[in-house]
């Protein structure tokens, strides 16, 4: 549901979240996710253009959020490169589809759409830090790559 970018943009998020310690360059992170190094660095700055993220320069730079996370919404992740709010396109590809007129497919589209607007919108990186509520063991801080789902 998530492009590639916003996906990249939010494991970041989250594994700076999990490693509060401090500045942590690119390559680095882009090692721990296992993702290209250039292509997390673009999507690092876009986040510190956001807001999201602080960047640091010098031998002991690097990037880390800009703010607690409990402060950071999802939405503020994702939204740079994966528009969420009112501009939805139609899932089955006309080019005029609205609640005057809508295609077949509008009505449950519509609800899916506000629902993962909802979502994000309603969720911040402190709690995907949370443990999941029915495991009980320790919480897991590796970030799985897509290849893994």
């Amino acid at each position: 549901m998530l492009s590639q970018t916003a996906e990249y943009a939010l494991r970041a998020a989250v594994w700076l979240a999990e490693h509060p310690d401090g500045p942590v360059r690119v390559g680095d992170l882009a090692h721990a996710l296992r993702v290209p190094q250039n292509y997390l660095s673009k999507t690092m700055h876009q986040l510190a253009r956001a807001g999201v993220l602080s960047s640091l320069r010098g031998k002991n730079g690097g990037f880390q959020l800009a703010r607690p996370a409990a402060g950071i919404r999802l939405l503020e992740i994702v939204e740079p490169f994966e528009p969420l709010g009112d501009r939805r396109t139609c899932v089955l590809g006309r080019a005029v589809c609205s609640d005057a007129a809508p295609c077949r497919a509008h009505e449950r589209w519509k609800e899916v759409t506000k629902a993962t607007t909802a979502f994000f919108s309603g969720t911040t990186l402190a709690d995907l830090l949370a443990p999941p509520r029915a495991a009980a063991g320790p919480r897991n801080r590796q970030i799985p790559r897509a290849s893994d789902r």
